[in-house]
């Protein structure tokens, strides 16, 4: 692991706080939808496990909040995913940290929203962000606590270089396949893949002129990864991240959709959802057939709502259900994903929960099941306790920035033709606010801003903006937009103390 002097690096020194299991074995019960978990049955607790767990984190790419089944989806088949959702837990309000890809990972990786991440946007410019010595990643937590941890796929930050603070054997993954940078993992036939610290021609596929297909090459390197595991007494960490349904559609085989009379585009995002769908499945037939589901936590989500790039057609699909927006907008359409958690041995099956849950949680979540210390100044709070069936602490806010020079035709109407500006939404208990700065400078006088409120639960389509009806509440979370910024020019601050799990 590389080593710096910097304040938040130095919380990793000092060791690490052993997390009692005994505590997240508390009976699933029906409760409210903020903090606990409803449950139609008890886990075999008889069952668990006193190791510290296994995880396994799937983050499939553009995949919206209705395109599963077990969140309404109706033309694309996702069995596996459905199967996991009822033997697990479903989270209803789950957000991505950001409407796009970059600065949405950053923010999963290191539990730090996008008002405080080192990456706030995706690579324009012919820019390339990536994270630096100053970030800690959930990686670098469990291998301090000896975890075997491996991050096959989309890394997506630069640059393209072995011997760079922003490589993931840098940031905590001792094994790494894949694609280094955000513009590479747009090709699902590439020449080479990263292959830790070098790139590797791509092994050729018989009968295929276009060669092989890379999400297929990320199955096979996870499933060998968890086999080899399944060997080896120590507790592992899979970061999966196939660049599934990520456009361009028209390449791939539309396998069992090939017959549909729909578009070329469209029979490949139905044919990439369910290629994802079969990933996950293959994965946990693994951990049963190698003894190790009782052992693991596995969690699937997405980067962000759903895409309409390379002519898909998200509104085919019903792909972000009933919620206003595409992947670009701030909107719950394209921040709303689906979440599912699934570890048989800690999770009553037919869970569900409306806790407010941004990806930022994955880090404290990770490191509090494994026994890690958490480090202090996050923005994420951990889900150990929903995980054990009983209480997480909720948010007091949810905040989000978008400054992207890019937009998509439904995502620039669903903006009202503002999708080129800077724009930032936080929500609080039901109300949500979205404000648009003049053009893309977000130091812009707030009267220069146009501000929009919805409550989610009257209004989840987000149809009706009663700003003008409720000032007070518009200026209370305008106040808290600036709380949650910090200039990404100035440093962090230096006063964060771990949080000892």
């Amino acid at each position: 692991m590389h080593v710096t002097t910097t304040s938040r690096r130095r919380l990793l020194a000092g060791g690490s706080a052993v997390v009692g299991l005994a505590g997240m074995g508390a009976a699933a019960t029906a409760f409210g939808d903020e903090g606990r978990t409803a449950g139609a049955l008890e886990p075999d607790r008889g069952k668990q496990s006193r190791r510290t767990p296994n995880f396994v984190l799937v983050l499939a790419d553009d995949l919206g909040h209705g395109e599963v089944g077990a969140y309404g989806q109706r033309l694309i088949a996702t069995p596996r995913l459905d199967e996991i959702a009822a033997g697990g837990l479903r989270f209803t309000q789950a957000y991505a940290p950001a409407p796009v890809c970059a600065p949405s990972r950053c923010s999963m990786l290191t539990g730090l929203h996008s008002g405080h991440a080192t990456v706030r946007t995706n690579p324009f410019r012919g820019g390339q962000p990536g994270l630096g010595d100053d970030d800690t990643t959930f990686a670098e937590l469990l291998s301090e606590r000896g975890y075997r941890t491996a991050c096959i796929g989309k890394w997506g930050f630069g640059p393209e270089e072995a011997d760079q603070p922003s490589h993931p054997n840098r940031r905590g993954f001792q094994e790494f396949y894949g694609y280094i940078s955000h513009g590479a993992a747009h090709d699902y036939y590439p020449a080479e893949l990263w292959d830790n610290g070098r790139p590797v021609p791509v092994p050729a596929n018989r009968g295929d002129e276009r060669g092989s297909y890379a999400p297929e090459l990320f199955r096979q390197r996870a499933l060998d990864f968890v086999s080899r595991q399944a060997a080896d007494d120590k507790p592992f960490l899979l970061y999966l991240a196939p660049t599934t349904p990520h456009a361009p559609s028209r390449e791939v085989d539309h396998g069992d959709y090939a017959g549909h009379p729909w578009p070329e585009a469209d029979r490949g995002h139905a044919a990439q959802v369910s290629h994802l769908d079969a990933l996950v499945g293959d994965l946990v037939d693994l951990l049963r057939a190698e003894g190790l589901a009782e052992d693991t936590v596995l969690l699937v989500s997405s980067d962000n709502g759903a895409h309409e790039e390379g002519g898909t057609d998200p509104e085919r699909f019903d792909a972000n259900g009933s919620l206003r927006g595409y992947k670009r907008n701030l909107y719950e359409g394209g921040i709303r994903v689906p979440l599912i958690a699934w570890a048989p041995s800690r999770i009553a099956p037919g869970s569900e929960t409306g806790r407010r849950t941004p990806l930022t949680d994955m880090l404290p979540t990770l490191a509090e099941l494994a026994g890690a210390k958490v480090p202090g100044g996050l923005d994420g709070l951990s889900l150990a306790g929903l995980i054990g069936g009983d209480r997480s602490p909720p948010h007091p806010y949810l905040y989000w920035y978008r400054n992207d020079p890019h937009t998509s035709p439904r995502a620039q109407a669903a903006d009202r033709g503002r999708g080129r500006r800077a724009c930032e939404a936080l929500r609080q208990g039901d109300w949500k606010a979205v404000r648009f700065a003049p053009a893309r400078d977000r130091s812009a006088p707030d009267d220069s801003w146009d501000v929009e409120l919805y409550n989610l639960r009257d209004d989840p389509g987000e149809r009706r903006n009663v700003a003008a009806e409720h000032p007070r509440t518009v200026k209370r979370l305008v106040a808290l937009m600036h709380e949650a910024w910090r200039d990404p020019a100035l440093p962090a601050p230096t006063d964060r103390p771990p949080v000892h799990a």
